[in-house]
Parts: structure tokens; sequence; C-alpha cells
């Protein structure tokens, strides 16, 4: 079985820059690592391969240093990596993000099981996946709890639909986006970092993609534009309670406030 695991670089920290003009995240020398939400679906990617016999693909779009979320994942036992990197994929919107990477999964030919985290950290929109499948035309189920059951014709897993728990089993080829905490997710091993660090990525630019149609990337393919972004103001003021009558003095505040 071929398994593709969707990941992405994203900010290390809050301090993150915006571009006045387009109000997208300046990331070029920002401290970077693996979204959160990625390294839950890698870990699926490996459990599921712990059951029924796989390979284990990567497929990340960024600029050229997302290569280092890459070699990452390769530390961890993933087996191939493919980096979708082009000035034309720059300021897309989930749809346009959606559509970029389902062009680039069909790049990476025959896949029988993609796996993504449920958001990322810098969005939190937890569409792209769901509109990867309909891009793919595949079937695919969001919010995922709990693998039950492994076989080399289908899963059968458990959604958080938030007021219900559903049990469903899915054929491949499709799709699943996974909740946090469904596996812990594994440490690189130094070992695999020293395997694996000439390793090839391939990269794939606009022109290998099948549909060069630049209506359909980047800023030019987003139908929804970021009309301002900004950092939250800091306040760095704060009042201190100590003492025996500390719990007094806090209950008074927050009673004054009519926060309770």
């Amino acid at each position: 079985m071929k398994i593709a695991v969707c990941i992405k670089q994203v900010p290390g920290g809050t301090n993150v820059q915006v571009d006045p003009v387009t109000g997208v995240l300046l990331r070029d020398g920002v401290d970077s690592k693996i979204n959160p939400y990625d390294l839950y679906a890698l870990e699926s990617a490996f459990q599921i391969k712990n059951q029924v016999s796989s390979e284990i693909g990567v497929l990340s779009m960024g600029p050229p240093q997302a290569k280092a979320v890459i070699r990452e994942s390769f530390s961890m036992g993933v087996d191939t990596g493919v980096l979708l990197s082009d000035r034309k994929f720059a300021g897309a919107d989930v749809l346009a993000t959606s559509y970029a990477l389902a062009q680039g999964l069909k790049a990476m030919g025959e896949i029988d099981l993609i796996i993504c985290g449920k958001q990322t950290t810098d969005g939190d929109t937890a569409q792209v996946g769901p509109e990867m499948a309909e891009y793919l035309s595949i079937p695919h189920i969001s919010n995922i709890s709990k693998i039950l059951e492994v076989t080399s014709e289908s899963l059968t897993v458990e959604a958080d639909m938030g007021e219900t728990i559903e049990i469903q089993t899915i054929g491949y080829p499709c799709l699943i986006t996974v909740e946090k905490g469904i596996y812990s997710p594994r440490l690189p091993s130094y070992k695999n970092k020293l395997d694996t660090a000439t390793r090839e990525i391939k990269v794939l630019t606009f022109d290998d993609l099948d549909d060069k149609d630049e209506k359909k990337y980047g800023l030019n393919g987003s139908p929804t534009q970021v009309e301002r972004i900004f950092n939250p103001p800091k306040n760095p003021d704060k009042e201190m309670f100590l003492g025996d009558g500390a719990a007094v003095e806090l209950f008074g505040k927050l009673r004054g406030r009519k926060i309770i």
C-alpha cells in the first residue's frame, strides 16, 4: 500500500511579521517546525504500516527551506519526500492550497491512502484535507480519533463529530484527517537522520503539474483575500496579590469587574 502524508512547515513562535500589501505571513528567517497536527498524521501512517506492508511518502508545499520538515520526517521513518515549491503558489488561500496539493499528489502517482492532520496552527481552517479529497474525487473522513481496524482493502475508524461518535469503514483510495492525540508521535531518530542525510527530496514546480492554468494557483486562484492581519497588542500591566488575604483581594477585583 502507498500512503501519502501531507505536512506543513509552520512558524515555531508568535513573532511573525505580516506583509502589509498582501496580508500573508512573512516566513523567511522565522524559526519553523512541523505543524503539530501533522505529527499525529505521521504516527498514524507508521501505525498502519505496522499492520499492512506500506510505503510512506510525505508531501509539503512551501519555499525551499520547507525541506527541513521533510528531512525531519525521514528521521522518523518516512520513505520518500516531495516538496511542492514555486512562486506561483505563494499567497494561496485554502482553496488554491488544496488544489495545488491535489495536483502534487497526482504527480506522485497512484496513492491508496492520504493522511492529513486535522488543521494547521497558522491557519486553523481544517478545510484543506476535505477540499483535496473533493479535487481528487475520492471519499474522505475527517476528525478521526481512533483507527479501529486496518486491512489491505479498507480502514475502520472512529470519528469525533462533536455531539456524536461515528464508526465508519472507508475503502481505498481515500483521505482521512486525524485528531490531535490519536497516537503519541515518535521522536526523530539520530541514526535515521544520519542514514537519510543525503536522501533525495523531489521538488515539483508549477511546470511539473498537469494543470497549468495559473488562475487556479496562489493569489490568482484565491477567491478569498485577507483584509487585515495584525499581531494582538501586548498588555504588560499586571497586579500581584500576596499574603494570606490574596484570595479575598482577587475575589474582590473579579467581582468589581463583574467577571464573577
